[in-house]
């Protein structure tokens, strides 16, 4: 990606955010600031110990499917860094691509190790789509009526996908031949083993820890519907959140403003709420703060994140 393009998805995530304060003001982020107390943050950081965990666990399959050593303690410590820099440099990415070159140069091979947290990473949002899909499909929400044509959307899209990989099948020494032969290999790899189940059991409980979070996170906003109904708007508020950022804020606060009042709840109480998810999750982030300045010093029994050796 250019830095053209960079600075324009981050321009996007900003005016997104921008808008929502021009039509809702500052009050619900103020509120949703406020809201925030100690037990939800104890909940929270409960939650994120747990997501954090089955993400490292997730990361440590993908690795050894594509021939690469990551040991769990190292994961778990890298993967809490990560997030914490997602939450807190523009992009949303930028953890992950720290991530990826760290453990790249861990096993020298900086491209395999990027490749197994773009693996990594597009599991785990393939999963939360699907969730997402079948939670909307079975209770009710505001864009259930959508649905149908939001299936059919992903099916298109997957089948120009396919198309657009065979019409380069030609060009066998081209870029893109290249790219589609690596990624060919890759799937052929991760599908070679029994890491699926794993993959796609560690994925559901993130995206399900993510969404009791955004749950708890209205209760602190002073939201007082039933889980039925508020796990669909969750779901939707957290798809949001891999479109880039800034620093976390943007889509969120306004698909959470927009499908809170789609449901009748009105957009200040959704954007309330993702302010004080936004507040929980980084302040859950905060052991990863710890093991990035823990890199900056000298330790005796070696790298503070434990082995990652070849």
């Amino acid at each position: 990606m250019s830095i053209g393009s960079r600075w324009v998805r981050l321009v996007g995530a900003a005016i997104a955010l921008a808008v929502v304060v021009w039509r809702l003001g500052t009050g619900p982020f103020v509120d949703g600031v406020r809201a925030v107390d100690g037990p939800a943050v104890l909940v929270a950081a409960a939650i994120g110990l747990l997501t954090t965990v089955c993400c490292a666990w997730r990361w440590t399959i993908v690795a050894r499917g594509l021939g690469v050593h990551l040991s769990m303690p190292a994961a778990v410590a890298a993967y809490y860094r990560s997030v914490f820099l997602n939450l807190t440099l523009p992009g949303g990415v930028v953890g992950d691509v720290h991530r990826g070159v760290s453990h790249g140069r861990d096993v020298n091979d900086v491209g395999r190790g990027l490749r197994v947290v773009a693996w990594e990473r597009t599991a785990g949002q393939f999963v939360q789509i699907v969730l997402t899909i079948v939670v909307l499909l079975v209770l009710p929400s505001p864009v259930r009526s959508f649905m149908p044509l939001v299936v059919v959307a992903v099916t298109g899209a997957a089948i120009a996908a396919v198309l657009v990989g065979r019409a380069h099948a030609g060009v066998a020494r081209s870029r893109w031949a290249r790219v589609r032969n690596t990624v060919a290999a890759d799937i052929r790899r991760l599908l070679q083993g029994k890491a699926l189940p794993a993959i796609a059991l560690a994925s559901a409980v993130v995206v399900l820890g993510h969404a009791v979070t955004f749950l708890v996170a209205a209760r602190t906003a002073g939201v007082t519907e039933p889980p039925s109904r508020m796990l669909p708007l969750a779901l939707l508020a957290i798809l949001a959140m891999v479109l880039p950022s800034v620093a976390g804020w943007g889509p969120r606060e306004g698909a959470s403003a927009w499908v809170f009042a789609a449901a009748g709840l009105g957009a200040g109480r959704g954007a309330t709420t993702a302010v004080a998810y936004g507040v929980l999750v980084l302040a859950a982030s905060l052991p990863g703060a710890f093991v990035l300045v823990a890199r900056w010093f000298p330790w005796p029994l070696g790298h503070p994140e434990g082995a990652a050796d070849a």
